[in-house]
């Protein structure tokens, strides 16, 4: 652990979610919530790029929710391949959106390794909802640190999404960010000599995430 807020449980798809929200200075500009990467990996909420996410977005003014997927922590249920874990995302989502204080507020997703697939995935999902049904609230933003394109089909992403990528990643390859990212004609920003856990440079990742988050501003 980092030091973090104590955690609360909220209503999931499979039980309880054990989620941490922490909140900027000032009234929050957003709402970010922060998939972690593979739980059967030791993957968690605690993982330091999503702390370094939440740091980002926290500095930037936003609202941070960050959760364990089920089974993970307090959180109830399994490990489901990625869908239930999706399912998951979509009910913190759901709850936190509700605050009467982000109405009208942008809603990013954001996510590391096997958390950026399930952002990704359940972005795609979000839009579809809002396709669907009226009162439905889809994502505004995307955020992926080295999301695992070796391991699992990541969908297309809009041409806004953030993807930063460890130049020696040997977890999740450059090569195969790059296949996934190439068809799309998606930017990859590559922080250079830094694998997949950015040891040593999460400074630079905080910083990479802030100055994108910034840019919002003017879009």
């Amino acid at each position: 652990m980092l030091g973090r807020p104590a955690s609360e449980l909220i209503d999931g798809p499979a039980g309880a979610l054990e989620v941490v929200v922490e909140d900027p200075a000032d009234a929050p500009r957003g709402l970010v919530v922060v998939a972690h990467p593979l739980p059967t990996m030791g993957g968690t909420m605690d993982n330091k790029v999503v702390h370094t996410l939440v740091r980002a977005f926290v500095l930037s003014g936003w609202r941070a929710v960050r959760f364990n997927f089920r089974g993970v922590g307090r959180s109830a249920g399994s490990w489901d391949e990625g869908r239930g874990e999706s399912s998951d995302l979509m009910a913190v989502v759901a709850h936190f959106r509700q605050a009467p204080e982000l109405q009208g507020l942008p809603l990013a997703l954001a996510g590391f390794s096997f958390g950026g697939f399930v952002a990704a995935q359940t972005f795609v999902r979000l839009q579809q909802a809002q396709a669907g049904r009226a009162d439905a609230v889809a994502a505004d933003r995307l955020v992926l640190v080295s999301p695992a394109t070796s391991r699992y089909t990541v969908p297309a992403v809009p041409p806004d999404t953030l993807v930063v990528e460890g130049e020696a990643d040997d977890v999740v390859p450059l090569d195969a960010i790059l296949e996934w990212a190439r068809p799309q004609g998606l930017p990859v920003t590559v922080v250079p000599g830094t694998g997949h856990f950015f040891h040593g440079q999460l400074g630079t990742l905080r910083d990479v995430v802030k100055r994108h988050i910034a840019s919002w501003a003017g879009a």
